[in-house]
């Protein structure tokens, strides 16, 4: 599959649709299977608590794979996304119930570069706080 957006539609400030990803503690457990990543901080409110953390957290990477959900959606092609990256700044907080908690995506194109690149720069929050900072995609369009 390749990137289905033409360089030459998309224009700087144009905002991609925006998501909203759920997470629940189910999540976080599913997660850790498939990463690895048995942290108690990402299961175990106790522990959580105890080393300060105001309940369970998600993990960092869960978190990053789910802003750039909002690039790969528009795009079409996840292997258009050549570069990314983002700093962590608040940890997604995901309670113990029926709800759990959301991270809110939006992203806009920040710049257009060569070779039909273009820059995506993503804010993602969760409970109304920014939980990525320099949150920015590099996509391949056709």
């Amino acid at each position: 599959m390749t990137a289905q957006i033409q360089y030459a539609d998309v224009e700087v400030g144009t905002e991609l649709p925006s998501g909203s990803f759920p997470v629940t503690r189910a999540t976080l457990v599913r997660y850790a299977g498939a990463s690895g990543d048995f942290n108690p901080i990402h299961w175990n409110e106790k522990f959580a608590k105890e080393v300060g953390l105001p309940d369970v957290i998600a993990h960092g990477m869960f978190t990053m794979a789910e802003a750039v959900r909002v690039v790969t959606d528009w795009v079409g092609d996840p292997g258009a996304v050549v570069e990314y990256g983002v700093r962590f700044t608040k940890p997604v907080v995901v309670p113990n119930d029926d709800e759990g908690a959301r991270i809110e995506v939006s992203g806009k194109i920040a710049a257009k570069l060569d070779d039909n690149r273009v820059r995506v720069d993503l804010t993602a929050t969760s409970a109304g706080q920014k939980v990525l900072g320099m949150s920015r995609a590099i996509v391949q369009l056709a």
